[in-house]
């Protein structure tokens, strides 16, 4: 390596060092978190720690950044990256062109946002053929630079007719005049500054109007026929409705604003006093605006209207999915799962307390078949051969006629003390017809299938969900109308983080679960549950680096999130990371406790006295991470989600026409959105508590307020019997 070689190379790591420094910087002064924080995480993740494994083992590197904190961190490292990495495109190829000043080169730099970089680019892009690149290949652009300067004396007819030319098709004054103001106002339509104003002059004063394309034919978008609302002010879900009425072509959708001040603005950049081509340019400025400027101005503002837009419904659907997915497990019951139907008939799923499947069955106990006797018999049998204390049915086709019938059955046999639940089968269609669900059940057809698995998801549902693609889950809104790839990234990493707080038995977990571990991958998963078929149970945590693919940085990061229960080492079904389990002999040899006794009351007395802030540095381990240990040694084999309230279980139908307004009634929450929450109340169709009686105060947003899977009280409003409809309140009638 040469001399030069070195100092090249050198310049350029100085360089990118200097370029991430000032990242950094940027991110932490946006996100509001000190530089040290930011900078540790940036090195963090660029080691290839995962975000569950960074915030759960290296608090004290962080700060205590949660992974909320992490990832915001993540997201906007990988935003800011992509920016230097455009401006440095930029430069250079308008470099290559010849045309790179300093102080453009400086304007690119300081930029903070892409779309300012594609602002001061926009004059140096390579355009199609347009009106002004025509009037250029016709030699009209000293004309225009005459025009430009603005004299105060001449005649712009006489000038432009010194460039009437037959040959370059040119064929009088006038239009070689109309040439030259093609070419300006394409020159006022790429001024960055110019452009940057007039948009946010769009966003602050414009109303964004709707109207129908046909005010005969009926749609969902009917209040959009005639509407109208200031940008500024339109809410996300709105946008996406407009957007998808306009997308179905039922809406006509444009952006309305005063051109009069836009005009003005221009004017003031562009006109310096009394000239003999005033009017001219005032007519260029008019053009250059409506034709040019107004319309990709349009499409920019309603662009970055969609991005928020499905940034919230993305954010609102990830925290619905987090809620779902962290629902607490119904430990302890055998659970026949029913999918309800018509024609075809509900197929029956028996499942023991673990989830395996003992029995499968049809019956036909609903129009049009009405085999009620019938299927009462093959109900009986399984409720008495297997010991069912819970059933549970799915919502969907035939749900609630099926519902009936299940407590026409529990009636005849109340001495069992049964129960009966709905729950959303969202995604059971999608699971039952999947590669993995035709590998765990290879000899039963897709209904047998999903019956299945809506009995285990009330079991687990974390471990049943992460089954199921995330986006047919069912708990956001407009989840179809949003950048899918954004979204399976968001979905993906609310299921990590579901699955990492839980933590996972390595002894009974299925791959997909496996798959979901910090650091493991689906090859990897796969290869961990070949291992135990081949070998038998896990008895360490150790004997998991042995498995194929499953190196020292994968060990490192899942490792903690790994539970053995009935292993040889009592703290491997905890999650205190191996790293340390020194820190753990240390303290028991303080505390004079051995490790079989974890577990026991008395050594959680004695954890209990314990002050982290006065023993870690006595121990060699920071504070947060003392703090965790004890927490786990405390409660082994805590399971987060018991603390949750469980789902309500019922006993008898409630039909729409039993309800009143004023009437209470317990509910579960099964869909949080922008303008309020979906709760089920045992009839067939959810009630919606409007955002507005979701409480006494004021409410910014229905997430600050309820989640999914939360047991509320709620009383009935009103209910509208022809479309099904009922309105709820949280709010407690005085």
């Amino acid at each position: 390596m040469t001399e030069q070689t070195t100092v090249a190379g050198t310049a350029e790591e100085a360089m990118k060092a200097a370029e991430l420094e000032r990242i950094m910087k940027q991110m932490a002064k946006e996100i509001g978190l000190a530089l040290k924080q930011v900078r540790t995480t940036v090195q963090l993740l660029d080691e290839g720690n995962t975000i569950p494994f960074i915030a759960r083992y290296r608090k004290e590197m962080t700060g205590e950044l949660d992974e909320n904190q992490l990832r915001s961190i993540e997201d906007r490292l990988h935003y800011l990256r992509n920016l230097e990495e455009r401006k440095r495109e930029v430069i250079r190829i308008i470099d290559e062109q010849g045309k790179l000043t300093e102080e453009l080169q400086k304007a690119i730099v300081s930029a903070e946002k892409l779309q300012e970089v594609e602002d001061l680019y926009r004059p140096y892009r390579q355009k199609r053929k347009t009106r002004a690149s025509v009037a250029k290949e016709k030699g009209l652009e000293p004309l225009s630079a005459w025009i430009w300067v603005q004299p105060k004396q001449g005649d712009a007819l006489q000038e432009a007719a010194a460039y009437v030319d037959a040959e370059k098709g040119v064929a009088s004054a006038e239009e070689a005049l109309q040439g030259a103001m093609d070419i300006l106002a394409e020159i006022i339509a790429d001024d960055a500054k110019i452009r940057a104003w007039v948009r946010q002059y769009t966003v602050d004063q414009g109303l964004l109007r709707t109207e129908a394309k046909d005010a005969e034919q009926e749609s969902v978008y009917e209040m959009y026929y005639a509407y109208q609302e200031p940008i500024k002010k339109l809410p996300p879900h709105r946008t996406l409705a407009i957007n998808r009425g306009e997308r179905e072509d039922i809406l006509k959708v444009s952006i309305d604003v005063q051109t009069d001040r836009i005009h003005q603005y221009i004017g003031k950049q562009i006109l310096r006093g009394a000239s003999v081509v005033q009017d001219i340019l005032t007519a260029m400025i008019e053009d250059a605006y409506k034709r040019l400027i107004a319309p990709s101005i349009e499409r920019e503002v309603r662009n970055e209207l969609t991005v928020k837009a499905e940034e919230q419904a993305i954010q609102i659907f990830a925290g619905n999915l987090r809620n779902l997915l962290l629902q607490p497990p119904v430990k302890g019951k055998c659970v026949l799962g029913v999918d309800p139907a018509f024609r075809t008939g509900c197929k029956l799923a028996v499942v023991d307390e673990t989830g395996k499947l003992l029995e499968v069955a049809v019956t036909y106990p609903t129009a049009p078949n009405n085999k009620v006797a019938e299927a009462e018999v093959i109900f009986n049998r399984l409720i008495s051969k297997y010991d069912i204390e819970l059933i549970v049915i799915g919502n969907g086709t035939a749900s609630r006629e099926t519902e009936q019938f299940v407590v026409d059955v529990m009636s005849k046999n109340k001495g069992r003390g049964l129960q009966y639940l709905i729950v959303s089968e969202a995604g059971a269609s999608v699971y039952s017809a999947s590669k993995i669900a035709q590998e765990e059940f290879p000899d039963l057809d897709v209904a047998e299938r999903s019956a299945v698995s809506i009995a285990r998801r009330m079991q687990d549902p974390l471990a049943e969900l992460v089954k199921i693609d995330p986006k047919a889950i069912g708990v956001g809104q407009y989840q179809h109308d949003v950048t899918q790839k954004r979204l399976e990234e968001s979905l993906g990493a609310v299921v990590e983080s579901a699955v990492n707080h839980v933590g996972v038995d390595v002894n009974t977990a299925s791959p997909s679960l496996l798959s979901y571990v910090a650091g493991v991958n689906s090859t990897i998963a796969k290869n961990i549950v070949k291992y135990r078929e081949e070998n038998g149970k896990f008895t360490s945590r150790k004997q998991l680096q042995k498995v194929p693919r499953l190196g020292a940085k994968t060990y490192e990061q899942c490792i903690g999130f790994m539970r053995i229960s009935d292993g040889e080492n009592p703290l491997d079904r905890t999650p205190i990371h191996p790293e340390s389990y020194n820190v753990v002999d240390q303290l028991f040899k303080e505390l004079r406790y051995e490790l079989d006794q974890v577990g026991s009351k008395e050594l959680a007395a004695a954890l209990s006295t314990v002050d982290p802030s006065g023993v870690a540095d006595q121990l060699g381990v920071g504070v947060p991470t003392l703090r965790d240990i004890l927490d786990s040694l405390q409660r082994p084999g805590r399971d987060p989600r018991e603390e949750l309230s469980p789902p309500i279980f019922r006993t008898d139908v409630l039909k729409l026409e039993d309800l009143t307004p004023g009437m209470e009634l317990a509910g579960t929450v099964r869909n949080v959105i922008d303008f309020g929450a979906f709760v089920d109340i045992g009839i067939k169709n959810d009630g919606l508590v409007h955002i507005s009686q979701l409480s006494d105060k004021f409410v910014k947003h229905p997430m600050d307020v309820v989640s999914v899977g939360d047991n509320v009280t709620v009383w009935v409003l009103n209910v509208d019997e022809k479309k099904g409809r009922v309105g709820l309140t949280m709010r407690k009638p005085s």
